[in-house]
């Protein structure tokens, strides 16, 4: 288990962990957002850096889009497309994530 269901909050802050990808540790996280649980590799998709400005802060503040920190890149929640920013028509890589008996477990990785 990732964590409890209870503590991802529609909209707050972002709960960080790591996936294994190709025998490597890669950070990842994942978030609420219209009562779902997202799950992305912690990384834009401009420039190899983790998205958060402060660890867990992946929300821009109108709480409608994630934001790279480092610039200022916005990807829908629900899908991970950059909609503005340097990246704009790319993707954040899901993590595959499912949500059952009150927790948030990992199912695998897509697009390592």
């Amino acid at each position: 288990m990732i964590c409890r269901s209870d503590e991802v909050l529609e909209g707050g802050d972002g709960i960080r962990f790591t996936v294994q990808v190709c025998g490597e540790a890669v950070a990842a996280f994942l978030v609420r957002y219209g009562g779902r649980v997202y799950a992305y590799r912690n990384s834009c998709a401009h420039v190899p850096v983790e998205l958060d400005w402060q660890p867990g802060r992946f929300f821009d503040t109108g709480g409608t889009y994630l934001i790279c920190a480092t610039h200022g890149a916005l990807y829908e929640p629900e899908s991970g497309y950059c909609v503005a920013g340097p990246c704009r028509g790319r993707r954040l890589v899901p993590v595959a994530v499912e949500e059952r008996d009150g927790g948030v477990f990992l199912k695998g990785v897509l697009g390592a």
